[in-house]
């Protein structure tokens, strides 16, 4: 429909342009013929490239308002997580030490390219190494969002990717802190080369690592899929895109 539309709108414009031409040429031949032409053909090309260029990549957006089901999935409910509301606004915690999400749908199914980005409030105390976010195909190719807790209450963010023994990468840095107890964005990007994590839209780290498109597979938050690095404190919003953004 939307290169129908531009390829109409490009007719239009070639219509426009050659009645404008032709009252021009009567008027001063030699000074808008060649002028006219060139525009009509800028015109149709910016319409031809545009309906060649897809639409921007529309995220899949999981507002955690409920533990029984997730976006369009039926979820797993390990221990006793609870949905708790702050100025009208839903999320799910999580208390470190049963409670556990688990989803039988790998999100970024394909995707060469990705961004994961969660909306959470870690707990200033509880485990030192969390796992809140962890997503692994039929392959054990593996995703992880992390953090790092420090006895001060504060935290820093830990990301993996593994597509082999070979292939893998985690990005952490102990002295980029945030303090706990607060609703923070954090992100994973990957752009078929390189791998970045972002702290409220601040890029942390990067680096690069040879990650292929994942299989069909099965997820879970607040907790790694062996159930071991329990997550305490609260998930609100979880985001999937297409595209490193």
């Amino acid at each position: 429909v939307f290169r129908a539309i531009l390829r109409t709108r490009c007719e239009l414009a070639r219509s426009s342009l050659r009645r404008y031409q032709r009252q021009m040429l009567k008027k001063s031949p030699g000074k808008f013929a060649g002028y006219l032409a060139l525009t009509a053909c800028i015109a149709c090309s910016d319409a031809q490239v545009a309906a060649d260029t897809p639409a921007a990549a529309e995220p899949i957006v999981w507002k955690l308002e409920s533990t029984s089901r997730i976006g369009d999935h039926a979820t797993a409910v390990l221990g006793s997580p609870r949905v708790v509301r702050e100025a009208k606004q839903a999320a799910i915690c999580f208390d470190g030490k049963s409670d556990a999400i688990l989803l039988s749908t790998n999100p970024i199914e394909g995707w060469a390219q990705f961004t994961i980005e969660a909306l959470i409030k870690p707990d200033a105390v509880g485990p030192e190494e969390q796992r809140f976010l962890h997503i692994q195909d039929e392959r054990e190719s593996r995703l992880l969002l992390e953090t790092r807790l420090t006895p001060g209450g504060e935290w820093a963010l830990d990301t993996f990717l593994l597509a082999s023994p070979e292939a893998r990468l985690a990005l952490l840095d102990r002295a980029m802190l945030h303090p706990a107890e607060q609703w923070q964005w954090v992100a994973l990007a990957y752009d078929s080369e390189t791998m970045t994590h972002y702290v409220n839209g601040k890029k942390e780290l990067e680096g690069k690592v040879a990650f292929h498109p994942m299989t069909s597979g099965r997820m879970s938050l607040g907790v790694r899929l062996n159930k071991v690095s329990w997550y305490k404190g609260c998930i609100r919003e979880v985001r999937f895109t297409p595209a490193a953004l």
